[in-house]
């Protein structure tokens, strides 16, 4: 249960068993583990947004909202967050990029990004409350968390970090699992298939704008991936 156990304490603030004398090589082997830990985040997010909902459609945007970024700590908040300072102040100078992207303090591109990111999910999960049960948005995270999985497998690494570690630790057995778990999931629920043009079209862009994937770069994608699923429910259900 380590590689579990990990992926849960990278990804969110869920409280765990503390994993004693785990090696670099333990963290990158957890991306293994992300979409199952999507899941557990999907549960909260649901519980916390169905809670709102007895209330108001508000109410229910904004407690699946709150619960989305206290779970996962904000984490690929951040990572979206960095990429646009990055994106905004790097003047397509690569060096620049990463310098930007490794600098800890939010500038105003970041913070539009935030804003807008925010609201939208908050709008979305609102409209959705009356219009859908839960069992969808629990699979939008998990969705989501599979799209690490191909990004690291298909993009290089943009210099030495998280990306770079990750790099050989998805196998095509990963990839093969977890591709027949998203199928079954657009089985169930059709508009959800939007993931694999979403998790594709990230790939694509950071191929050709970036060259290849970081942290930031994964991380950024996740939210945009969630946010994407959430607007491709909305849309299917009128």
């Amino acid at each position: 249960m380590r590689g579990p156990i990990i992926a849960i304490q990278f990804l969110t603030r869920i409280p765990t068993p503390q994993v004693r004398d785990f090696d670099p090589a333990e963290m990158a082997a957890a991306i293994r583990w992300f979409p199952a830990v999507g899941l557990l985040v999907g549960a909260i997010v649901v519980g916390a947004w169905w809670l709102g909902a007895r209330i108001d459609p508000w109410a229910a945007g904004l407690a699946g909202l709150v619960a989305w970024v206290l779970v996962t700590g904000a984490l690929h908040l951040d990572g979206l967050g960095d990429l646009a300072d990055a994106l905004g102040a790097s003047h397509r100078d690569p060096e620049r990029l990463l310098a930007v992207m490794k600098d800890p303090h939010v500038g105003s591109f970041g913070a539009i990004a935030l804003i807008l990111q925010c609201a939208a999910k908050l709008v979305l999960l609102a409209l959705l409350a009356s219009r859908i049960g839960p069992w969808p948005l629990l699979l939008v995270p998990a969705l989501a968390r599979i799209g690490p999985l191909a990004w690291t497998r298909w993009l290089p690494p943009l210099g030495s970090g998280l990306a770079e570690r990750f790099a050989w630790a998805v196998r095509p057995a990963d990839i093969l699992i977890w591709s027949i778990a998203a199928l079954a999931a657009f089985a169930l629920f059709p508009p959800l298939a939007m993931a694999l043009p979403l998790v594709a079209g990230w790939g694509l862009w950071l191929r050709w704008r970036l060259g290849g994937a970081s942290g930031d770069c994964h991380g950024a994608g996740i939210e945009l991936v969630e946010t994407g699923l959430l607007a491709a429910l909305l849309v299917a259900a009128g």
